[in-house]
């Protein structure tokens, strides 16, 4: 994809600024939490806006005439999200993490369904594809994190974030919060291998929802389009170190250390 080649230029900008680790990794941690929240949520149908979910996960401040629901997904998934930072290091996705990040995600909703792949039937609104049986649920989940560690390595990186999403949520192993955490898993995979979380907007949900829906039939679109959202989170960060953009052809020149 073309898109590759540019994600691989404006990488080499983004990496000379600072390896992705401690301080760096600290401010890009910050820096996503809220938006990463409030995007995942509103993908879904949570109503909080993103002043609202700002306010109550940096300032603790609850929200008044909102659903209890749509608080508990606001605070949990923020657990879930600093969980996915604690787990970069060993570059692993496996069962536990990924119980783990269902968990804190899912505590305060249905805590009998937290953490614990499904087993009751499930139907995804406006789809004409199954998602796995309850009881073919964990042997789909074993050969997906077989997969993870025998093929990880033959994609790029983005491309491996994206496959991972959608293998994932094609299984769907949990009774509610899927796609949530498909995308958890996604940014896992990228900030693992130095890249930035990728954010899908609620405004592009509709092209989402319908690329996701035809990644059945032929994925490269899904593909194209993560790796799109890679590419504008790129941007941004460039923006916001005042870093100007790259141009193909030119070598990458060191930019200044971040304080």
């Amino acid at each position: 994809m073309e898109i590759l080649r540019k994600i691989d230029l404006f990488q080499k900008e983004i990496n000379a600024l600072r390896p992705m680790e401690g301080e760096m990794l600290g401010q890009i941690q910050d820096y996503y939490r809220v938006g990463l929240t409030w995007t995942s949520n509103a993908l879904e149908g949570n109503s909080l806006t993103e002043s609202e979910t700002k306010v109550l996960l940096e300032d603790g401040l609850t929200v008044g005439g909102k659903p209890l629901r749509d608080v508990f997904e606001a605070v949990d998934h923020a657990k879930a999200y600093d969980f996915m930072f604690s787990v970069l290091q060993n570059r692993r996705i496996d069962e536990q993490t990924v119980l783990k990040m269902h968990g804190l995600f899912y505590q305060n909703i249905e805590p009998e369904h937290a953490g614990r792949f499904r087993d009751v039937r499930v139907l995804i609104t406006g789809s004409q594809y199954p998602v796995a049986a309850p009881e073919k649920v964990q042997k789909e989940m074993d050969g997906l994190f077989a997969w993870v560690q025998k093929e990880r390595d033959a994609y790029h990186p983005v491309e491996f974030a994206a496959q991972l999403h959608k293998r994932f949520v094609f299984i769907h192993p949990f009774k509610d919060g899927n796609g949530r955490i498909a995308r958890l898993l996604m940014n896992l995979a990228l900030i693992q291998d130095g890249y930035l979380p990728a954010v899908v907007p609620p405004i592009l949900r509709g092209d989402y929802v319908v690329l996701l829906e035809r990644a059945h039939r032929d994925d490269g679109d899904f593909m194209e389009f993560i790796a799109e959202r890679e590419f504008e989170s790129q941007k941004e960060m460039l923006r916001l170190f005042q870093v100007p953009f790259p141009r193909e052809g030119q070598e990458s020149v060191q930019s200044p250390t971040l304080q």
